[in-house]
């Protein structure tokens, strides 16, 4: 291993070292659904202890015989060596020069699985090093599930969501435990028109058996890159069950997520709710599974599987815009009864977040927050955009932010891209170092600043937020066209061409949320609201205009029910 990938791997895992993502969201639309063609899919890494900063690992060529050393993703901790790949492709976030995107939400699943002496490979490594060793979402599949067989699973169980220019796939894996090295796992790809999503509850049930055609095991891996292919799955992922007493009936009628990850009060209302928000958008008849997501699991008493559950993808009933997918991701449960700014909990100015623990008691009883898609504790979130028309040194665009992304603004980070923008590379700053260059910081400002007054101050962070966006958006084809008369000419005056643009993004988001926060602050400090008045003639200056909006009728309501005459003027 190089003395370059060497740092970069130490210096990842000591920055990932309190990283725990059990608490991420994936939502996932196919080419046939998508308004443009392409395929995406979203992903919120969400962890009160993450940093949230844009990787990058440049592309690479290794001697035979290099080897590279591996550490957990989550806390640092070194696990072995693995050999390196005799090529590398360049990966930036999630997302690599090939077009390929992979994002995951962990569900845990049985607990004596969860953990594997003497493995290697844990989730988070056996991701980045997929990316860099794929060039489609079939060979990522292969890459991930071969280093778990080869290598064997650290990890709990894990919900993958792995794009392409062309597909979309869902890959679900859980170790074997102790004893017996590697993953039991199932893949299936997504049909086009349909859209699907994960987030920390294993989804994937029932799936057709091998048949050779349409479906296979590993050991027909060869067959994997069969366009007709639709699900391929580890050859003893049910006769594993079997001999360890967690499944007993016929092969056909074996339930992957209600083996090995049964879906509980938690896995629905905390984990199952977030899909259903999306899926609620865009697909017709979602009410059904109200009451399921609200936590109401209904269970057969025969086989103690879960019978009202959702489908694993549902048909589109719109074309799906990539704002649109970038405002999925901001979801408070809005519309609903659970709808976070309604209830007491948030308080006099409508916060849509409640302050953790989830759960919490009260005389012995067990109450809980509700868990949305958009959440205080996020370090980055991303939509990966996968353009099959294009080069895939142009078509590849990770749509990259940092922070809660209900205030975060999805910049335009394209796969090729040879250096990370300064304010948001790894190095600058971390969880415990400020830097005032620091995009995570000054995102982290705003929005911990908006959360005090939540009504008054998020709509002009949101206002804001879109028009950024929107611009983006819309100057995205005039940069494809630029690239692309580069790329024709020399495919790396394309990349270098990409690379600035995307460092010009950073640099130009970060400078306008310095100057967002400036005026916010100015604006509302100390519970008032300030607007500049032009200086009047003869007047060396002129204060500015002051209200004092207060806390609202309803919250003055509340005081009086609680208090009484307490506070009453006599």
């Amino acid at each position: 291993m190089s003395k370059l990938m060497k740092t970069l791997f130490i210096a990842f895992a000591i920055f990932f070292s309190t990283y725990q993502a059990s608490a991420c969201t994936n939502y996932i639309v196919t080419k046939g659904a998508s308004a443009d063609g392409s395929v995406m899919f979203s992903y919120a890494a969400d962890s009160h202890l993450l940093y949230g900063e844009l990787y990058h690992w440049p592309a690479g060529t290794w001697p035979a015989g290099t080897m590279m050393d591996v550490y957990e993703w989550d806390t640092g901790k070194w696990l072995g060596k693995i050999e390196q790949a005799p090529v590398t492709y360049n990966v930036v976030g999630n997302t690599n020069e090939h077009q390929v995107g992979i994002g995951e939400t962990t569900y845990g699943g049985l607990p004596e699985l969860q953990h594997q002496d003497g493995a290697i490979v844990d989730y988070g490594s056996m991701i980045y090093i997929a990316l860099q060793r794929s060039k489609s979402a079939r060979e990522a599949i292969k890459v991930m599930t071969g280093l778990a067989a080869k290598y064997g699973y650290y990890s709990e169980g894990e919900s993958f969501s792995i794009t392409d220019k062309n597909e979309a796939w869902i890959l679900e894996m859980i170790g074997k435990g102790q004893g017996e090295k590697g993953a039991v796992w199932v893949a299936r790809r997504i049909p086009d028109g349909y859209v699907s999503g994960h987030a920390n509850q294993a989804r994937i049930t029932t799936f057709p058996l091998a048949d050779g055609k349409k479906s296979i095991t590993d050991k027909q891996m060869d067959k994997l890159f069969d366009k007709d292919i639709e699900c391929v799955y580890a050859n003893d992922v049910i006769k594993f069950a079997k001999d360890k007493g967690y499944y007993k009936g016929k092969d056909k009628n074996f339930s992957f997520s209600d083996t090995y990850a049964p879906v509980d009060f938690g896995g629905a209302r905390f984990c199952e709710i977030r899909v259903w928000t999306m899926f609620n958008k865009v697909s017709d008849g979602m009410d059904k599974y109200w009451d399921y997501v609200k936590g109401d699991v209904k269970h057969d008493k025969k086989t103690g599987y879960a019978t009202n559950r959702m489908p694993l993808w549902v048909k589109a009933n719109h074309k799906i815009t990539l704002h649109e997918m970038m405002n999925f991701m901001r979801d408070h449960l809005e519309g609903t009864e659970l709808d976070m700014s309604k209830d007491v909990g948030a308080g006099p100015f409508h916060l849509p977040y409640r302050w953790r623990h989830l759960t919490w008691k009260v005389d012995g009883v067990e109450y809980c927050n509700e868990r949305a898609t958009a959440t205080q504790q996020t370090g980055f979130s991303f939509v990966v955009q996968s353009r099959s028309w294009l080069p895939d040194a142009i078509g590849g665009i990770i749509w990259w932010g940092v922070d809660d992304a209900s205030g975060t603004v999805y910049m335009p980070m394209y796969g090729s891209i040879t250096k990370a923008p300064d304010n948001f590379a790894v190095g600058n700053g971390s969880m415990m170092e400020w830097s005032e260059t620091s995009g995570f910081w000054i995102f982290n400002q705003v929005e911990n600043f908006a959360y005090t007054r939540w009504d008054a101050i998020h709509p002009e962070i949101e206002k804001v937020q879109q028009k950024m966006e929107n611009d983006f958006i819309d100057f995205t084809p005039a940069v494809d066209k630029g690239a692309q008369e580069l790329y024709a000419e020399n495919p790396e005056k394309a990349v270098a061409y990409l690379t600035n643009y995307s460092a010009y993004a950073g640099d130009y988001t970060f400078k306008t949320w310095k100057k967002l926060y400036q005026h916010l602050f100015m604006k509302y400090m100390d519970g008032n609201v300030k607007t500049a008045r032009p200086v009047p003639p003869g007047y060396k200056f002129a204060n500015p205009d002051l209200k004092q909006p207060g806390y609202g009728e309803d919250w003055y309501r509340l005081i009086i029910e609680k208090t009484g005459d307490q506070f009453k003027v006599k």
